[in-house]
């Protein structure tokens, strides 16, 4: 088992980030790593104990390359989206500082996209098409949960992770890259490898009377 960094849970929590310009691209990752990290994921809840949830871990050089070249034309497509980061604009100064560095971090990761030293996606047995809306939140609820937990133990052992949906905009090329079979949902890549350094700080929320609301809205 590797050694894990001194952190309480609390501070897994609150400075797990999406991480891009601290990703070391030049440090391989232990493919045993990755395994320990998913060892833990798996105990996260599923619907009905389904367990229908699965993981496609990528480290080939030739995939990792086509997966770049997705991503920047993902960008491509975002860029133009008026409900994406580049579209939003915050009244509170410090939400927009917080989106105007996200926009600045993105840039090393599209330099560095075939770098990255390994890919995780989460994937779901299960279709959304022709579902009621509920059934998105049962269907989801059974493997973020699981992504979320290989996030926080990669945290914890050093590593750095970022949740990516920018190349599934490139529709079906996206699921093809990693050979989906019929019927399971691929539902983001998650960018893994080691940081430069380990200390990460919490990021700035809004005041929490803001979300919370008792009984009603």
């Amino acid at each position: 088992m590797s050694t894990a960094l001194p952190l309480s849970v609390d501070e897994v929590l609150t400075t797990t980030r999406s991480v891009r310009r601290r990703l070391d691209y030049t440090r391989p990752v232990d493919p045993a790593l990755i395994r320990e990290c998913l060892a833990l994921a798996q105990q996260a809840p599923t619907q009905s104990d389904t367990q229908s949830f699965h993981f496609v871990v990528m480290t080939d050089a030739a995939r990792k390359k086509r997966m770049a070249e997705l991503i920047r034309a993902g960008v491509e497509t975002y860029r133009n989206s008026p409900a994406g980061l580049f579209g939003l604009r915050h009244e509170d100064p410090q939400r927009e500082a917080a989106r105007l560095r996200i926009i600045e971090s993105i840039q090393p990761m599209l330099d560095h996209a075939e770098e990255v030293p390994a890919w995780v996606f989460p994937c779901i047995e299960g279709s959304l098409e022709g579902m009621p809306p509920v059934y998105a939140g049962v269907l989801m609820g059974s493997v973020i949960p699981a992504a979320w937990s290989f996030m926080l133990a990669a945290r914890s052992r050093g590593l750095g992770t970022c949740w990516m949906n920018l190349h599934q905009l490139t529709g079906a090329a996206a699921d093809e890259l990693i050979g989906l079979p019929p019927g399971v949902i691929q539902v983001c890549g998650i960018a893994v490898g080691h940081t430069i350094g380990t200390g990460f700080k919490p990021a700035y929320r809004r005041p929490l009377e803001e979300i919370v609301h008792t009984d009603t809205w």
